[in-house]
């Protein structure tokens, strides 16, 4: 059985998806972990990641249900996009990522 590609896309203020990195853990799959720093990017780096082969996306808590659908759009259906859910998170001051990003 040959080994398959995931992603986890998380937010940082400062992230930079050029320092993403694959985790080689496991006989079954290779985890591709991406810093970005807003949705927009977020979106952008989700269609790349399907075009490399990557089965499925999950989405850290800083995501909103916007951020969530903006990459679900992005992605056009060809990879299941799953997210982590908090209604505030730490690394964005205690706040959504919907609010912070201001997308309505």
């Amino acid at each position: 059985m040959s080994k398959i590609k995931v992603a986890f896309m998380f937010l940082a203020p400062d992230g930079d998806p050029k320092n993403a990195m694959t985790l080689d853990h496991s006989t079954m799959l290779d985890l591709v972990v991406v810093p970005v720093k807003d949705y927009r990017e977020a979106a952008s780096i989700s269609k790349q990641l399907v075009d490399e082969g990557v089965l499925a996306i999950e989405l850290c808590a800083g995501f909103g249900n916007l951020g969530l659908a903006k990459v679900c759009e992005a992605v056009q259906g060809q990879v299941p996009v799953g997210a982590v859910r908090f209604d505030s998170h730490p690394i964005i001051g205690q706040k959504g990522g919907d609010e912070i990003f201001n997308v309505a």
